[in-house]
């Protein structure tokens, strides 16, 4: 099934060019817009890219240990509630989606940090 043509124009207009290029396995840091009230203030969600849906409305699932339970929060990559990505870090994942880090706690659910320019793992 295609999308209308004017549909497509406009959903390519209104596709943000200022986020990172990330990808499943990097450690990430969302500054995401929280109302409160008449008041907006940013909070980050910092934890590790565990899956990318693309397309029109792509969205990307990042998920942290917070307090020994695990958080899973979807962004739509369109969102005006995401005001910023920045990836701090990269590990080598070799699957699309990492959603078997969800079973895995402690020492088991490690991964090796990688350069990405290079792609080396770092010591």
């Amino acid at each position: 099934m295609s999308i209308h043509p004017v549909m497509q124009r406009l959903a390519e207009k209104l596709q943000r060019t200022d986020l990172p290029d990330f990808v499943p396995g990097d450690q990430v840091r969302v500054q995401v817009r929280i109302k409160e009230g008449d008041k907006e203030r940013l909070q980050a969600f910092e934890g590790l890219v565990i899956a990318i849906n693309r397309g029109p409305q792509g969205t990307f699932t990042v998920r942290k240990m917070s307090f020994g339970q695990g958080v899973e929060r979807i962004f739509p990559f369109n969102s005006k509630v995401v005001d910023k990505v920045e990836k701090v870090r990269s590990y080598r994942v070799r699957r699309a989606k990492l959603f078997y880090l969800r079973g895995l706690r402690g020492k088991a659910a490690r991964l090796k940090e990688i350069d990405r320019v290079t792609g080396r793992v770092r010591v």
